[in-house]
């Protein structure tokens, strides 16, 4: 395997040249021993996707960056959304980056795929609506951690059951203001930190909520304000994609009225969708079973 590898990297570098890209991204987990052209650095500047809490191997440390993406079960094509999802929210690519991208199934132990993503074009809502920060108002650490949380309720969802939420992220006042309570709001009476988005103790609170209906309304740095909540707003917008369910027709009509982002996760299909301006910014897709 160490041969195919060492050839895919090699082409992928080329292409990188060629094409003036940005970055190549490489899935550090698919194969740990990937190769590098050159024994004192990478053969360009990279980046690796990691799953988990994995961190760099101790022989790229200082010479390249890692995203880390949730430990779940992807598409190839997945796994890579999410990286330059959370590339884009931390500020790490913009519009016009061209990005060469190696991928494939971590069992195999080798990387059989290669994708060159414009993500102009990929992420076309950048191009199109004029945004430079798809997090602005909102901390791009509680971005990637609610994203990685959706992720997981949509690969392994509740108690063996599937399960559809929303998670609507900053904005909270205004949201608030277009949303009306379902049920009695499990998250008042609690300090902010004990109903962070970010406090590890919780994940299971919110996974096990995540079975009632309504939406989670969090503020700009991770506080939960509550759960349960019916998103009163309704889209007009021609552009909205066809076909899609409640949840989505929400989200995307709170986002094109307020500065908040959506995340939802598809009880149907299992896809999670990133909403802004009232615009599917990104679908990561789940694997066919």
């Amino acid at each position: 395997m160490a041969s195919i590898n060492k050839t895919m990297v090699a082409f992928a570098c080329q292409i990188a040249k060629e094409i003036e890209a940005k970055a190549v991204l490489m899935d550090i987990d698919v194969a740990p021993d990937l190769p590098v052209l050159d024994a004192q650095k990478i053969c360009f500047e990279a980046i690796f996707i990691a799953r988990g809490a994995n961190d760099l191997p101790d022989r790229f440390r200082g010479s390249a960056r890692v995203i880390n993406v949730p430990n779940v079960n992807l598409t190839r094509l997945g796994q890579i959304k999410i990286a330059i999802t959370k590339g884009i929210a931390t500020g790490l690519f913009h519009k016009g980056d061209k990005l060469v991208c190696l991928s494939g199934i971590p069992r195999f132990g080798y990387v059989d795929s290669i994708f060159v993503i414009d993500v102009g074009r990929e992420f076309e809502i950048l191009t199109s609506e004029g945004i430079t920060d798809i997090t602005d108002g909102v901390y791009p650490e509680v971005f990637g951690a609610v994203l990685n949380l959706a992720l997981e309720l949509a690969a392994q969802g509740r108690e063996g059951r599937k399960v559809g939420t929303i998670f609507i992220l900053g904005d909270h006042e205004r949201v608030l203001q277009l949303s009306r309570q379902m049920i009695i709001n499990p998250f008042q009476g609690y300090s902010e930190e004990e109903r962070n988005i970010l406090n590890p103790e919780l994940k299971e609170t919110i996974k096990e909520l995540s079975a009632i209906d309504g939406a989670f309304v969090i503020r700009e740095n991770g506080a939960i304000m509550t759960a349960g909540r019916h998103l009163s707003a309704a889209l007009e917008s021609k552009d909205f994609p066809q076909g899609l369910g409640s949840r989505h027709i929400a989200a995307a009509g709170m986002t094109s009225i307020t500065h908040a982002i959506a995340i939802v996760t598809s009880e149907s299909t299992g896809n999670v969708s990133v909403f802004k301006n009232g615009r599917i910014f990104v679908t990561i897709e789940k694997p066919i079973e």
